[in-house]
């Protein structure tokens, strides 16, 4: 019996929705045939968005999409995606699969999205190669709402009234695929570039994210602090936010494993390698505290997610995977993780949102299917904008080698925006269930109802049976005064909900 214990009263922090987004980039199959498809497309579509794609992450309840990049964002000049789209320019992708990109899919066309997912909008700028003045005329293109070159180009474009742009970026992984930067020159860039970032809505003002870490890369977030809070006014390094990138790769990057084929031992590495965020965020904090007391810079992992081989056949540069129980696993971790961090974790993106690396949505032609990622995303929905509870959970240690053990259990708990106490919880053993004994301090459970994700490890959903793995009633447990008995099975994602 491993114990969870819950103190209702004792609020730590606000859980941003943010925290569950996600990101969409210029790469394979994920902008183009994932969520657009043209408005004279067969596939049914509002204004060339997919109808079922983007029903679909309404009902996720998607809070912010990134885009258009990634590496690609870095060799973006947002002018080639504006006018008509017969004379925009028409280039080869030489990041990703070498192919012709059309500039079908440009600004106004992302706005449109993120207008109907209803979510709000994360825009990448370019500074590997592009110029400090084309990133201020992008941010004025989109939202100024007066008289002024950029402003008078949009309105010839179709679009009157300026958009919201949420998030900006300045700039991508600067430190490899955009620009080969050093830390202390990124960080003089940075404050450079953001200064013409304006806020021509007072009332909006837009939230401004530096190119933060790969990973371990320590020096990097502190050499980027170190140089951008230096002499800045008590603005906190110019910056609301700094990233972080981090992809669980099982084995090596040269050979990362197959999404489907896989055994015990790589079941246990790949969690074993996903619980490293939980270490990631800790040291990367401790550094941002040095700097920012106040904690009024986010820290921002706007790229993650797990990174296998691709599927056999298919173009390696379109990166595209299957999605099995253990990604659902991979992403219930996550997100717990997130949430007990939500003081300095403002925003998390999953990499990436259809048809590349662990997407939650899968397209093929007019087929469309929803992995076993996108069910977790869907259950952890009701911590969005929930406060998190303080909460501890017993385990033992899962596995195969001793150097690699993992925790069997991990949880989150919110107070939600309905008024219900909201557990999710995953049991990262491959082979046993468990029972758990809750505690809630001096709160009694009126009722309560739950749902789970569980399957064999390679379990996963294909175009042929598209319902292989999905969220079902859990009713394996009970819930009696202030207590909750509950017998989770092996490899399994669990919300509850309680009444109070």
């Amino acid at each position: 019996m491993f114990n969870l214990f819950i103190n209702p009263r004792n609020k730590k922090g606000h859980i941003n929705p943010e925290l569950q987004g996600h990101f969409s980039e210029h790469l394979g199959r994920c902008i183009y045939e994932g969520l657009y498809v043209g408005e004279h497309s067969d596939i049914p579509n509002v204004n060339g968005m997919r109808k079922d794609v983007v029903e679909a992450l309404k009902e996720m309840q998607i809070p912010v999409l990134r885009w258009p990049g990634g590496c690609f964002a870095d060799e973006y000049h947002w002018k080639d995606g504006i006018g008509p789209k017969e004379k925009r320019k028409k280039m080869i992708n030489t990041h990703w699969g070498g192919v012709v990109e059309d500039n079908s899919f440009g600004t106004h066309e992302f706005m449109e999205l993120v207008e109907q997912l209803g979510c709000k909008s994360y825009v990448n700028g370019n500074m590997g190669s592009g110029t400090v003045q084309e990133m201020s005329e992008w941010v004025e293109y989109m939202t100024f709402n007066g008289v002024s070159p950029m402003a008078d180009l949009r309105k010839e474009n179709g679009h009157e009234a300026p958009w919201r742009v949420d998030y900006f970026g300045v700039g991508n992984e600067n430190w490899g695929c955009g620009g080969n930067m050093n830390p202390d020159f990124y960080g003089n860039m940075y404050r450079r570039y953001q200064t013409y970032i304006r806020n021509y809505d007072p009332k909006q003002p837009i939230f401004k994210i530096a190119c933060g870490a790969n990973a371990a890369d320590y020096d990097w977030t502190d050499g980027v602090c170190k140089e951008a809070f230096r002499n800045c006014g008590g603005q906190h390094g110019f910056m609301d936010g700094i990233s972080l990138h981090y992809y669980t790769v099982p084995y090596e990057w040269s050979h990362k494993g197959s999404a489907t084929d896989f055994d015990e031992k790589a079941w246990y590495e790949t969690l074993s390698k996903t619980l490293f965020m939980e270490e990631l965020i800790n040291r990367h904090t401790a550094i941002l505290d040095k700097y920012d007391k106040e904690h009024k810079v986010g820290l921002i992992v706007d790229e993650w997610g797990t990174w296998y081989d691709v599927e056999p056949g298919t173009n390696p540069g379109f990166l595209y995977q299957q999605n099995t129980v253990r990604d659902a696993l991979v992403a219930g971790i996550n997100l717990n993780i997130f949430n007990k961090h939500c003081d300095r974790v403002k925003m998390a993106n999953i990499a990436q949102l259809v048809n590349v690396l662990q997407a939650v949505i899968l397209t093929d032609g007019a087929k469309m299917i929803k992995t076993p990622t996108y069910h977790v995303f869907n259950m952890y929905k009701h911590h969005q904008d929930g406060e998190l509870l303080d909460s501890f959970i017993e385990t033992a240690k899962v596995g195969l080698d001793e150097k690699k053990m993992v925790p069997n259990l991990t949880e989150s708990v919110s107070l939600g925006k309905d008024g219900k106490i909201h557990i999710t919880l995953t049991n990262l053993s491959a082979t046993d269930g468990c029972e758990i004994r809750a505690s809630l301090a001096d709160t009694v459970i009126k009722g309560s109802c739950a749902e789970i994700v569980t399957g064999s490890m390679q379990a996963h959903n294909t175009f042929d049976a598209p319902e292989t793995v999905h969220a079902e009633q859990f009713t394996d447990y009970t819930a009696e005064g202030s207590g909750l008995k509950i017998k989770m099975p092996a490899r399994s994602v669990l919300h509850i909900a309680l009444d109070i």
